[in-house]
């Protein structure tokens, strides 16, 4: 088992900067986990100090049953890929990937039988013999993977590893690193702040903000249905509607329109009402504005919508489906797709 468990930690610069704050986070075995959150949050810097390169101020680290918390890099059993993969670039293909055996001083023959068989697995076997200076970036990125793979580790650690790909070769690696994990069922932690690619890859996502936990699910969990109104405002490609609200008369009263409340809210207490432009429709009955903006997404189209009160609205309608602009609109969301926050401190209301 090489599950991960990081029980209070704390990460502190020396200039007092608290990059990690007494967090805990279990990553199961076999999981292919995501640290997603804007820049500075602290999610590579959780990163490094489970692979040993950012010392604790306080807690532990354990990878399966060992506290590795006070081993170095090396006697953790982890294998990391950078941001900027950190090939050598004197060397070829093949020898970038049968380092980690060379460090070990495994016989040549080994090395030689170790590049060959993860080069098939990643289709570079016609690269072994290239320096890493002529291959294309989605080759520089499956040759540190194949060095990761080939270190033999119980745990693989990526730093944003497909940041430097143009946009269809992200889709490429992608499902291939998808496959690729599943394939060796290794526990797999990476570290992104596109949050598509998190929806897209992970088993799990953990979404940081100053070095906390905001919120811990499943890609379907945290896009459905965000904890507070940072997640909600992170996930998405389209950005969620957070409107401002309060309750009037057993109901909510948002943008000119009266929404069903949630229980146990008294009389006048301000919420935010959250909605995702893919959840809302035209209708008859609901939340009604004019038509100040269309944006071509590809497939549908973005439209917001400008209310009397001034509050902006968006939502996603097919692409044959595009209104004029200045036309009056109504929309209501899907069942069940509503939802509220607390005002004060942004948490989701239960109901």
């Amino acid at each position: 088992m090489a599950g991960i468990d990081v029980t209070g930690l704390s990460t502190v610069y020396p200039n007092g900067v608290r990059a990690v704050d007494a967090l805990d986070l279990r990553v199961t075995d076999g999981e292919l986990f995501a640290l997603l959150g804007p820049s500075g949050c602290g999610k590579t810097t959780l990163l490094r100090t489970i692979a040993g390169l950012e010392p604790p101020a306080t807690g532990t680290v354990a990878i399966g049953s060992r506290d590795v918390t006070a081993l170095p890099p090396g006697r953790r059993g982890v294998a990391m890929v950078f941001q900027d993969y950190a090939l050598f670039p004197h060397m070829t293909v093949a020898e970038n990937i049968a380092y980690p055996l060379r460090v070990r001083r495994a016989p040549k023959e080994r090395q030689r039988e170790a590049a060959a068989d993860v080069a098939r697995g990643l289709s570079l076997s016609a690269l072994l013999d290239r320096r890493p200076g002529q291959l294309s970036g989605g080759q520089q990125q499956r040759a540190a993977l194949g060095r990761a793979v080939a270190a033999g580790a119980d745990v693989l650690l990526l730093d944003e590893p497909l940041s430097n790909l143009d946009a269809r070769l992200r889709l490429e690696a992608r499902t291939f690193l998808k496959r690729l994990q599943h394939d060796l069922a290794l526990t797999t932690v990476f570290v992104t702040h596109d949050q598509a690619e998190a929806l897209a890859l992970a088993d799990r996502i953990a979404v940081m903000e100053a070095g906390r936990i905001r919120q811990l699910g499943t890609p379907r969990e945290v896009f459905q249905r965000p904890g507070d109104t940072f997640v909600a405002n992170f996930i998405g490609s389209t950005p969620m509607n957070l409107v401002d609200g309060r309750v009037r008369d057993g109901r909510v009263e948002c943008a000119g329109a009266r929404l069903p409340c949630p229980p146990g809210l008294a009389e006048g207490t301000p919420v935010v009402v959250g909605v995702r432009p893919e959840y809302l429709s035209v209708a008859d009955d609901g939340i009604t504005g004019r038509v100040a903006a269309v944006e071509n997404l590809g497939v549908s189209s973005l439209v917001t919508l400008d209310c009397p009160d001034g509050t902006l609205i968006s939502l996603t309608v097919p692409e044959q489906d595009e209104p004029a602009l200045g036309r009056s609109l109504t929309v209501t969301a899907a069942p069940g797709r509503l939802l509220f926050y607390d005002a004060q401190d942004g948490r989701l209301l239960d109901g």
